[in-house]
């Protein structure tokens, strides 16, 4: 049977994608009508960053969009300060306090993770466990292995096409992202990012939760949640125009 965490943390996120998509419709950004895949540009890169600038400030108005790059952006890399910039700025932003306080929540009514108790002292203990797995995630998939492996954490909109290849698109990048120079690569930093999160949260969780199948379920929530945000903030433009009949 599958556990609450699971259904919330995955279910829900992937089955809220094709709805997404949907009410994004088939919009586009700007007044240019075709695709503008920056990694298959010829023009030289810009120099190296030390911060992206912010797309539209908070998607739905409380997500941070640290790393969202505007669509047929020319491509600048982060600088290694940059990644860990991106991580620190993520991981004290007040939505992953609140995220973090949501799932301690849901995973004390649900009795999850029983040696932490009830109260008070189990709810503190669920919190600094959710806080830290988000922590250790950001630090590990948009610092650590970005910054050894030369690969850029951010999400490269693609903002233009029918929305099923957006949502092809958008679903991909967890697998598929950008190197410094702006070429494609597979996404060893977030794949083995979220799989070192997910093996470091062993020394902190109770002994039920060590086991390879509560490890290897971590690791799936991680991924599955990443691809959702990727999702949304590819559509989240969209969403604005049309719901908020705002442009910026």
């Amino acid at each position: 049977m599958l556990s609450l965490r699971f259904t919330l943390r995955i279910g829900v996120p992937l089955a809220m994608l094709a709805g997404i998509a949907f009410v994004s419709g088939q919009s586009t950004e700007g007044s240019d009508p075709g695709p503008a895949p920056p990694e298959l540009a010829a023009l030289p890169p810009l120099p190296a960053t030390d911060s992206g600038e912010p797309a539209d400030g908070r998607v739905l108005g409380v997500i941070p969009d640290n790393k969202i790059v505007p669509a047929a952006a020319a491509h600048q890399p982060l600088t290694t300060r940059g990644k860990f910039n991106l991580a620190f700025k993520d991981s004290i932003d007040p939505f992953t306090f609140a995220s973090a306080g949501f799932y301690a929540g849901i995973s004390q009514w649900h009795h999850d993770d029983a040696a932490y108790g009830l109260g008070a002292g189990g709810y503190s203990k669920r919190f600094a466990a959710a806080y830290g797995d988000q922590i250790i995630g950001n630090y590990f998939t948009e610092a650590m292995f970005p910054a050894l492996l030369h690969q850029d954490p951010r999400y490269f909109r693609k903002g233009t096409g029918g929305k099923w290849a957006r949502l092809e698109y958008a679903l991909s990048r967890t697998l598929i992202t950008r190197t410094d120079s702006g070429r494609s690569s597979f996404n060893y930093s977030e794949v083995f990012g979220n799989a070192a999160a997910a093996g470091v949260s062993t020394l902190y969780y109770p002994a039920s939760e060590r086991g390879i199948g509560e490890v290897g379920e971590k690791f799936g929530v991680q991924m599955a949640g990443d691809a959702f945000f990727n999702v949304l903030m590819e559509f989240w433009p969209d969403m604005r125009r049309k719901f908020l009949h705002r442009e910026h």
